[in-house]
């Protein structure tokens, strides 16, 4: 594996607690580079931090808030 790629797992506790949850992405990681980003793409949707399902959250939150603004009026 490269030395960026190690380095990178090093500075992300998420990323490294994913890839020893799956381990299987070592193999896969040692071939090619370009398997760090189908990896980090995997392990945002596993732990939901993609732009979308921020978005999703902030919406939900939004729609609770104005549920009990509704409740107490």
């Amino acid at each position: 594996m490269e030395l960026a790629n190690i380095i990178a797992f090093r500075e992300n506790e998420k990323n490294y607690n994913y890839l020893k949850a799956n381990s299987w992405y070592f193999k896969e990681l040692n071939r090619r580079t370009k398997n760090y980003n189908d990896f980090a793409t995997e392990m945002k949707a596993k732990y939901k931090e993609r732009t979308s399902d921020k978005l999703v959250n902030v919406i939900d939150n939004i729609d609770m808030i104005s549920s009990v603004l509704n409740v107490l009026k």
